[in-house]
């Protein structure tokens, strides 16, 4: 191994590290630019290095014993090890580990460690605290359960928030004399909280002042979350705290705490207490502040003994909502537990002596019901709930569940720990949302922002597009499970057409619990705090990515089941909608769609046009033909008694199919002398931008949108885009799909190469990147033109993209679920180069230079299969005998056996 030894102090980072071409020990001092942030700090240190180090050693640890990279930068304790795993990608180990174990097992031990662990240390307070509650939230499939420290409450710092998939609340806020209505998912009642109080003092409330150290530490590979502190109070008492939380995998009602306190330097009486809080309201997202937000009303709470309930329901959706505890010890004989009840509120408490030294421990476990999955009296549910015997069994159940869970869904990449880590991390979130033995149950999708927080109020965008595809590849029962929520509001969506004067299903661009249309018709600018009209609703492009998300799950399954009582009904209806939002020219013969918005999302209409809605939006056309041809297919493949039921179910005719073969031949596209492809009609015409003035001006220009009409001016005049748009298609579909359905179209693009390099460089010099997807799609499409570095630039942006919060504090709101599941697509499709979106596999590597590998499982059409993809060769095993195409040339693969494929 080839170490870089580092002594890290206030002011310096004293380095050494052997020269591999002189083998002479360099030493050296880096000063640390008290001006600068650590991270920035970090960083122009690295520059001043070779590459070729593959571990990290720290000579000088603080005795601490929460980890063996803590040191003093800056005065301020900070963990060294995290910072540089971050910036180099490879193990940091202290030098106590090393001289117990030796470098090279220390090393592997670390980068082990370091590939399944979200690790916070130190406190954090505002957005921080906020984004790394988002980030270590735990779940089940079927509730989210924000990874605040248990001894918090709602303030400016912390939001121990709770979420159930599917409940949802609607409310009226009077603003400008208009009434808004919004409906969101609602934060339930807090059971999590914990604390303690001593000889009688006040409870203990978190703030930084009493905090000697804290860390925060989430294990993916069992579902664990675990906050160790070590306390000073003001009465210099001192005392270790350790709080665990793990939620139930298995019945996923459930969810298990544990507590624990030893006193360091007392003996005396102290309390453990515990709440169920009916209280609460949303208040996580800062812009939605002065709409109502008091969401649960209270009916009643319940003691018994150990165990406490507290019943509510939804002010306007009228769900009846039971969230009930039980409490234990290991180690608290008698257990007298004292209960105090409000109305809104059970409060629970256990008093017991403690002697220096010694560890106490109360366990408590939490069951949450709801009216909209369970039928029959919810007290009696919650009573009859099978509860762990003890916390141990809670992790040991939780530890067989996601050891099942990381089998199915292995990626592992060697030479990258930092990226190991947020795959994982990304991947655990996804099954945190959703997983079929939950879902299963459950009339829900998977919304924008997870169960993590309250932005976009919890709605369902088109962000399934970007996180099907991996529920495809492991899970297809989920998202066939996923899909029937928009079955199940088919009527809402064909009722939504009707009220706009359009046939068919037109599907919102948010939906809530009934699948009514729950866009805002304002919008509140944070730059001038003033309320915006928001036409958001016109992106009809939603329709087409539910289509999309229905042929890719058939293509990977062939479920003719599906397609038969649910799938094919849904596609004829939105090809309804598409052929009633087309008009026809006689001029030219070609059909145009108007009225609509892009997925850019900065552009609503046209300059002086108080009209809002876009002409000929690149991306709606193209993925209007794609499905007007996918349905083509549905008809001349299906038998007929099939297709005669689904098209009297749709009323559906044999005139709407010829029209669709008409339709996706004539729908008009705009294109310049240079074969750019113009986002809408009329976009040429728009002014440039100079995104280097803003910059200036204001840093931070990915929301473009606001800046402008900040400052009284708009986007709609500008050739700016928050986002891919006109290239979305190329994301979407294989590049020869894209280019025969261009061709449908009557545009032969003669350069194909030419076209996708000339058409991103022109789009991406436009684009501010103000929504996390972004830089996902942009960096698929780089690889497309071979630009490896900018794909890995933007990949990595993704990638890290809630890790670091790099949209200023939209993480504390929740995590973007969609860059994450687009993310793991990318890994394994793009950088793999394992295609799937097809009738065979077809393969076409591009691994990162910085990575040595990447292995994967994945299932296609029935078949399992394990990949490992290096720079120069393929190795798969699958358990079926199939065929797929290995850089255009088909290959045999047999069942069980390995076949290497070099390149």
């Amino acid at each position: 191994m080839t170490p870089l030894y580092l002594t890290v102090t206030d002011k310096h980072i004293k380095y050494s590290y052997e020269d591999q071409n002189t083998t002479a020990t360099v030493q050296q001092d880096y000063n640390i630019n008290p001006k600068l942030p650590l991270t920035e700090n970090f960083t122009n240190f690295k520059l001043k290095l070779p590459e070729y180090f593959d571990v990290i050693v720290i000579l000088n640890p603080i005795d601490v014993e929460m980890k063996d990279t803590i040191v003093s930068c800056q005065n301020q304790p900070i963990d060294i090890g995290l910072y540089m795993e971050n910036i180099f990608h490879i193990p940091t180990v202290g030098i106590h580990q090393v001289a117990k174990l030796g470098l090279k097992q220390a090393a592997s031990i670390e980068a082990e460690y370091a590939g399944w662990h979200l690790d916070y240390y130190g406190y954090e307070s505002g957005k921080t605290q906020y984004s790394q509650e988002a980030m270590q939230t735990l779940g089940n499939g079927y509730f989210g359960l924000r990874g605040a420290y248990v001894e918090s409450k709602a303030d400016k710092n912390n939001y121990p928030g709770t979420y159930v998939a599917g409940v949802y609340n609607q409310l009226t806020t009077s603003i400008n004399s208009k009434e808004i209505v919004n409906e969101d998912l609602v934060n339930l009642p807090n059971a999590q909280y914990i604390t303690f109080s001593i000889d009688d003092t006040e409870k203990f409330k978190l703030n930084g002042d009493e905090l000697e150290d804290v860390f925060r530490s989430l294990d993916m590979r069992t579902g664990l979350l675990t906050t160790t502190m070590l306390l000073q109070l003001k009465n210099g008492k001192r005392l270790k705290v350790v709080s665990r939380k793990v939620a139930d995998m298995k019945n996923y009602h459930s969810y298990s705490l544990q507590y624990t306190v030893q006193p360091l330097n007392f003996s005396g009486e102290m309390k453990i207490h515990t709440e169920i809080d009916g209280r609460v309201v949303n208040a996580n997202v800062e812009r939605y502040k002065n709409l109502d937000s008091h969401h649960l009303v209270t009916d009643k709470t319940i003691n018994e003994q150990n165990t406490a309930i507290l019943l509510a329901h939804t002010r306007h959706s009228n769900i009846n909502i039971a969230v009930g505890s039980k409490l234990d010890s290991p180690n608290l004989n008698d257990l007298n537990v004292h209960t105090d009840k409000a109305h809104d509120k059970v409060s629970q408490s256990v008093k017991f002596d403690v002697v220096e030294g010694n560890s106490y421990t109360l366990e408590k476990t939490v069951s949450v019901y709801t009216s909209l999955e369970t039928k029959g009296d919810l007290v009696e549910a919650v009573k009859s709930h099978s509860y762990h015997k003890t916390f141990a069994d809670a992790v040991n159940n939780s530890m067989e569940c996601w050891q099942d869970i990381w089998s199915n869904e292995y990626l592992e990449i060697d030479g990258d720990i930092t990226s190991q880590k947020l795959l994982h991390l990304n991947a655990f979130h996804a099954t945190v949302y959703a997983q079929q033995n939950v879902n299963k149950d459950l009339d829900v999708s998977v919304g924008a922002r997870g169960l993590h927080g309250e932005a976009y109020r919890g709605h369902v965008f088109w962000d399934e597009l970007f996180i099907l595809p991996y529920y495809n590849l492991h899970y297809p029962d989920l998202t066939k499970s996923l899909l029937m929520y928009r079955y199940n509001r088919l009527g809402a969506a064909k009722e939504y057409a009707k009220s706009n004067g359009n046939v068919g299903a037109m599907f919102p661009w948010q939906s809530g619990m009934k699948g009514d249309e729950q866009s805002q018709i304002m919008h509140l600018n944070p730059i001038t705090n003033q309320w915006d009209p928001d036409n958001s609703r016109k992106q009809r492009h939603v329709s087409l990515s539910i289509a999309y998300n229905i042929w890719n799950y058939y293509s990977m399954t062939n479920d003719e089941e599906f397609i038969r009582d649910y799938g094919l009904e849904m596609l004829l209806n939105i090809t309804k909608f598409w052929i009633s939002m087309t008009d026809y020219n006689e001029e030219t013969g070609k059909y145009s769609i108007s009225n609509v918005m892009g997925p850019d999302e900065f552009h609503e209409g046209y300059p002086d046009n108080e009209e809002s809605g876009l002409t000929n939006n690149a991306y709606t056309n193209i993925m209007t033909s794609w499905v007007f041809k996918k349905v083509d297919y549905f008809s001349s493949h299906e038998p007929q008694d099939i297709l005669d039921d689904n098209y009297k179910r749709a009323d559906f005719s044999e005139k709407d199919l010829e029209l669709t073969k008409k339709i996706r031949h004539n729908l008009e596209l705009e294109f310049n002398k240079d074969d750019i492809l113009a986002q809408f009609d009329g976009y040429f015409n728009l002014k440039p931008i100079d995104f280097d003035y803003y910059r200036r001006q204001y840093g931070d220009i990915s929301r473009m949108d606001r800046i402008l009409k900040a400052e009284g001016d708009n986007p709609d005049d500008y050739q700016v885009a928050k986002q891919a748009d006109s290239l979305m298609a190329l994301y979407a579909l294989r590049e020869p799909t894209f280019f025969h359905i261009m061709s449908d179209l009557g545009y032969e693009i003669k350069d194909k190469h030419d076209f996708i390099t000339k058409n991103i460089e022109y789009y991406l010099s436009r684009t501010t990147h103000g929504s996390t997807l972004s830089r996902i799609v942009y960096a698929m499409l780089a690889l497309k033109v071979n630009n490896n570095d900018l794909a890995w630039e933007l990949f990595s942006q993704a990638l890290t993209s809630d890790y670091y919060d790099i949209q200023g504090g939209t993480t504390a709101e929740g995590i973007h679920l969609g860059v994450m599941g687009a993310t793991l697509n990318v890994v394994t499709c793009f950088f793999a180069g394992i295609d799937y979106r097809g009738p065979e596999i077809e393969i076409d590597p591009h691994v990162p230079p910085s990575w040595q590998s990447i292995k994967f499982n994945m299932s296609f059409k029935g078949t399992h299969f394990y990949f490992t993809v290096t720079h120069d060769q393929v190795r798969v095993i699958p358990d079926n005998d199939i065929v797929v195409v290995f850089k255009g040339k088909k290959v045999q693969l047999d069942a069980h056996k390995e076949k290497m494929l070099n390149y």
